[in-house]
């Protein structure tokens, strides 16, 4: 394989992403292809501060555009420093959220105007996105008693209101409407088995306009 891509899981909390991460991480590997997994916020060094920030529960005063700011600085030195360098030298990279999550939170649960969206992440993109879109569906009613059962504490995004999490939700399927080419939505209600199936679907194909 020469060319390299990206692939971002996405979605709703709770729908599984990190389940089905790693699972198609093995797969991907069994085929002896070279795979990253990264993550957002985070996926560096600087990121991942930035990623304690983002999300740390004792900091409920963050204002909106600080929370965007912070995303957009995360992504810029994840794709400069990690994502841009894996793929120049072929490797897969998957992503636990990208910038399609910053247009769900911070745009249509948030309320922040497209315009300031769409100036914050066109910097921090560079002119660059990601392969495709993996979007893990699930009910936030679902979502929110997965991430609890966990018996974890929840972080400052996970904590917020239900309608919070549903407005996020109607954002990622806007997107994917909007979008085709760049999404595909997955039922995350199905079974562990049903939802990896139609994942390695998606990989396979990709591996194939790739190769």
């Amino acid at each position: 394989m020469n060319k390299g891509f990206m692939v971002v899981f996405d979605g709703s909390n709770g729908a599984g992403k990190t389940t089905v991460i790693n699972e198609v991480e093995k797969y991907i590997s069994s085929k002896g292809l070279d795979v990253v997994l990264t993550r957002e916020p985070g996926g560096t060094k600087i990121g991942e501060k930035i990623r304690h920030i983002i999300l740390d529960p004792s900091t409920p005063e963050m204002c909106d555009m600080t929370e965007l700011m912070l995303f957009g600085a995360g992504r810029s030195q994840h794709i400069q420093e990690k994502i841009k360098p894996a793929l120049q030298a072929g490797k897969i990279v998957i992503s636990d959220r990208f910038d399609a999550a910053t247009f769900s939170f911070q745009h249509y649960a948030r309320g922040i105007d497209l315009a300031s969206i769409m100036k914050i992440n066109d910097l921090a993109l560079a002119g660059f996105q990601p392969d495709m879109n993996i979007i893990l569906d699930l009910d936030p009613v679902e979502g929110l008693k997965r991430v609890k059962s966990r018996g974890e504490g929840l972080d400052r995004l996970e904590d917020e209101k239900l309608d919070f999490l549903i407005k996020a939700r109607n954002g990622y399927l806007t997107q994917a409407k909007a979008q085709p080419e760049r999404f595909v939505i997955i039922d995350a209600s199905q079974s562990k088995t049903a939802v990896l199936s139609d994942v390695i679907k998606v990989i396979d194909a990709l591996i194939v306009k790739q190769g």
